[in-house]
């Protein structure tokens, strides 16, 4: 038996064959005779590998989402991008084979994003090398279908994004990588198919593991190679368990989320768009907490509309048949880029032009999306909420902003909400510090206890080097959290949390007697969270 071990991404025990995925290795030759036939094959393999990708956009889209979707339209973008084209040709008219060149002129690129300090554009050679692989493959003809006969554990050094879109998902029963962290593409595909599985591994990788046996402990992290009887039984034992658990969270569905001394907490959900509502009404969520703006921009080529936004924000209201639907405004910047912003490149971006700074700078852009938000307000309970404020000031001017829009908006004719609320994340030191006054200008407080955390600490959190000094319950994060509590009852406004912090079940009681009002997690956890707190003696 070979144990081994790796950071967890998602709980649950898989058990099945092992297939190991390993990109095609080919040797290149160097030179071609005809540069003129290099050159046809090269734009020839280009127009293939866009519609390949376009085929994978729209099959992502509809299979998984637009987070996703909009992994594959940056390779898009990266395909089409005239420094990568002019770079292979340019190696093709001193005489280079087409496939060559397109692997020299990638892994140069490739290399050089991955030497820059900013994560998100680290993360961009994984893309490059992912379109430069593609494009290689095509011109030498190779297979790039990756079939699995049987539902099977994937092994595999690292997945890029169009890999694991590719993949037959309903055969797969986890992920064990050598690479990845627990942002990579395979940790986010593994949260959306509650897949159990492992990143940075110690597995070697060899052909010679295929079909072999294999367990995925994601709760502890390990994994079993050829399991011992001891090993599999034990290992059995415990997915029986597993299931057995998630089948008795049944009981608390439809249930009220209240505490054994009567504490009333609602529960929310955290999603991305239209799509993610069949796991709200799955998970049995009370509202959303937290509607992710920014998804509706990304994977595009152009600004969105009034009117596609509005029928987004109309298809989330309408569908979640009364229960209030809580709006955050576009939180772009940071570690989410959109070409067409044309967004300068920052030292610091999670320090930068990001959030509420946009909006309040390119008014433009806020009024678009204010307007689709008030206009869906007709069709059930909204509230917004701004990210990213530091200041009085800018809550004053978000207020009389929105007032205008409002005015605007019956001007032309249109319905709104009357009742709709407007409120802040509170995820910056200097909002939770000032949140005495913050409370008197808004109707609710939502904290972000992701980029709280990493602001309050002055730690990235996604860069894995120092996940060894990265504590989400250091007492500084907690005495925040009871400042920003009290400060808003004692303005009687509710607050909540919105960050990963919420489904943090070492936490509930914490957060019961802290006196939040609500907590706003993943679909998943919702019917986990509610267990705690009806258990709960707070």
């Amino acid at each position: 038996m070979i144990k081994g071990s790796g950071r967890p991404v998602y709980d649950g025990v898989a058990i099945g064959p092992i297939y190991v995925y390993r990109k095609v290795e080919t040797e290149l030759k160097k030179n071609a005779s005809d540069k003129k036939k290099e050159l046809e094959r090269f734009h020839k393999a280009k127009e293939t590998a866009h519609e390949q990708l376009q085929a994978l956009y729209e099959k992502t889209l509809k299979d998984i989402g637009e987070e996703q979707a909009g992994i594959i339209d940056v390779q898009i973008m990266f395909l089409d991008d005239l420094d990568f084209q002019e770079g292979i040709e340019a190696m093709i008219e001193q005489g280079c084979d087409a496939a060559f060149a397109v692997h020299e002129t990638g892994d140069a690129q490739a290399t050089f994003f991955a030497s820059l300090d900013d994560e998100y554009m680290k993360a961009r050679a994984t893309d490059i090398r992912d379109i430069s692989d593609r494009l290689v493959r095509i011109l030498l003809g190779s297979d790039t279908t990756f079939r699995m006969a049987t539902p099977g554990i994937l092994v595999a050094e690292d997945l890029t994004p169009s890999e694991t879109v590719q993949l037959e998902k309903d055969k797969i029963l986890a992920f064990v990588t050598r690479q990845g962290s627990s942002n990579s593409h395979t940790a986010i595909l593994a949260r959306v198919m509650n897949l159990p599985s492992l990143v940075q591994t110690n597995i070697d990788i060899e052909l010679s593991l295929n079909g072999r046996t294999m367990i995925v402990d994601g709760f502890s992290g390990e994994y079993y190679i050829d399991p011992d009887e001891e090993t599999m039984n034990r290992m059995l034992a415990k997915q029986k368990e597993a299931k057995a658990v998630k089948e008795g969270l049944e009981q608390f569905r439809g249930k009220p989320s209240v505490s054994k001394k009567g504490r009333k907490i609602n529960l929310f959900a955290n999603i991305g768009n239209v799509d993610d509502l069949k796991y709200v009404i799955a998970g049995d969520a009370e509202g959303i907490g937290l509607l992710r703006s920014e998804f509706l921009y990304l994977g595009r080529d152009d600004y969105p509309t009034e009117e596609e936004l509005f029928s987004k924000y109309r298809a989330v209201v309408e569908g979640m048949k009364g229960k209030r639907v809580v709006i955050r405004t576009l939180d772009i910047g940071a570690d989410k880029k959109v070409d067409y912003f044309k967004l300068d490149s920052e030292e610091n971006p999670a320090l930068g032009y990001r959030g509420i700074r946009i909006c309040l700078l390119e008014k433009d852009i806020f009024r678009t999306q204010m307007r689709a938000i008030y206009r869906a307000s007709a069709f059930g309970p909204v509230s917004v909420m701004f990210p990213m404020i530091i200041s009085v000031k800018e809550v004053k001017e978000i207020k009389e902003f929105c007032a205008g829009i409002r005015e605007e908006l019956r001007n032309d004719g249109y319905r709104i909400g009357e009742d709709t609320e407007l409120g802040i994340m509170v995820e910056t030191p200097a909002a939770a510090i000032i949140s005495d006054e913050l409370a008197k200008e808004v109707d609710f407080f939502s904290v972000g206890t992701n980029d709280l955390t990493q602001y309050t600490l002055a730690i990235d959190r996604q860069n894995a080097k120092l996940d060894y000094f990265y504590d989400a319950h250091h007492p500084a994060v907690l005495r925040l959290l009871k400042l920003i509590v009290d400060n808003a009852h004692k303005a009687g406004i509710w607050a909540g949390i919105c960050g990963e912090l919420a489904a943090d079940l070492s936490l509930t009681d914490t957060f019961l007697e802290m006196g939040y009002d609500e907590l706003s997690v993943s679909p998943s956890r919702i019917l986990p969270l509610r267990k705690n707190v009806i258990e709960s003696e707070v």
